[in-house]
């Protein structure tokens, strides 16, 4: 598969966009040479692949022959440690830079005859965090904004506190974590528009963010959980024909042909359960290693594993 990534995707292209996370580089000339950044790159793409931690990409990449050919390195070449993956990961995220990259790799995907045909599917999962231990009235002093006491004296303590994730309940199950919320095109798949929140955040408000407006068919399918007239009059007054599952209430049950109509709309929205599927199965789960919601928007499993999954189904397309 990494020989195939390798040849299908021109990764040059992405270059001008790594380049600008250099953009304060220092002057002086002294001290060691910087890492091509396409290399650290493609260590970024196979961390996620694999579902990496940076210590372990840095042994995978010095252990395995395929690893190393992959990010263009030589069995002479010194292999970037996993420091320098963290502060690469760091530069990307304060350049601002990885929404365009992952818009680079829908270009691509465009290039290469890919558009998004068929209409859409949106869903959403959720991606679980480590538990934080706080009390009651520290986690209503984090939902207002507002700092422990003491914890502004300890930045290096803050720095292992998440202070973005929240809680919410699903199925009679409480999850802590994240959310992640996707739109892909039903005829390929592909993920096309993506977003990160919080996992309280109501799957139904995410609507406007994902909706692919690049879609040459109109149809927007998605789960009960996205039925709500503000959000069905929504996509309609942009010009899109809803296939969002009816929902029954306790005195309003759903009937039999709204039934029929459900199951039939289930066939195509499932296709989105599959992406998922991928992701929890061949991507070694839903997970992510970074601490906030900036840092899991720009570096963690959350954004480029979007990506990384645009690309594997690219490659296996090619």
């Amino acid at each position: 598969m990494l020989a195939t990534l390798s040849e299908a995707i021109p990764w040059e292209t992405f270059r001008p966009l790594l380049e600008q996370g250099y953009s304060h580089e220092r002057k002086s000339n002294a001290g060691r040479k910087r890492i091509d950044p396409l290399i650290l790159f493609k260590m970024l793409v196979l961390q996620q692949l694999f579902n990496l931690s940076d210590e372990e990409l840095e042994f995978q990449v010095n252990d395995r022959r395929s690893s190393e050919e992959f990010v263009g390195l030589g069995v002479m070449n010194s292999i970037p440690d996993a420091t320098t993956i963290a502060f690469f990961r760091e530069r990307l995220r304060k350049a601002g830079v990885i929404d365009e990259l992952f818009e680079r790799f829908e270009e691509h995907l465009r290039t290469q005859g890919l558009k998004a045909r068929g209409g859409q599917i949106i869903d959403a999962t959720l991606v679980p965090v480590p538990k934080q231990r706080n009390s009651r009235p520290e986690n209503e002093s984090i939902k207002r904004g507002q700092l422990r006491d003491g914890w502004a004296d300890k930045p290096e303590r803050l720095r292992q506190e998440d202070l973005d994730a929240r809680w919410v309940e699903k199925n009679g199950i409480s999850h802590y974590g994240y959310k992640n919320s996707i739109c892909i095109d039903t005829t390929h798949g592909f993920i096309r528009r993506y977003a990160i929140t919080p996992a309280n955040i109501h799957d139904c408000q995410m609507i406007s963010q994902v909706l692919d407006p690049e879609n040459r068919d109109d149809f927007v399918w998605a789960d009960s959980g996205y039925a709500d007239a503000r959000y069905e009059d929504l996509l309609e007054v942009a010009g899109f024909e809803s296939r969002i599952h009816e929902k029954g209430t306790r005195c309003h049950p759903l009937s039999e042909e709204a039934k029929e109509r459900n199951k039939v709309r289930s066939s195509v929205r499932a296709r989105v359960e599959h992406v998922f599927g991928i992701v929890t199965t061949s991507m070694h789960g839903k997970l992510t290693r970074r601490i906030g919601l900036a840092r899991t928007k720009a570096g963690g499993d959350c954004v480029i594993l979007h990506t990384t999954s645009c690309v594997t189904c690219t490659a296996l397309q090619s």
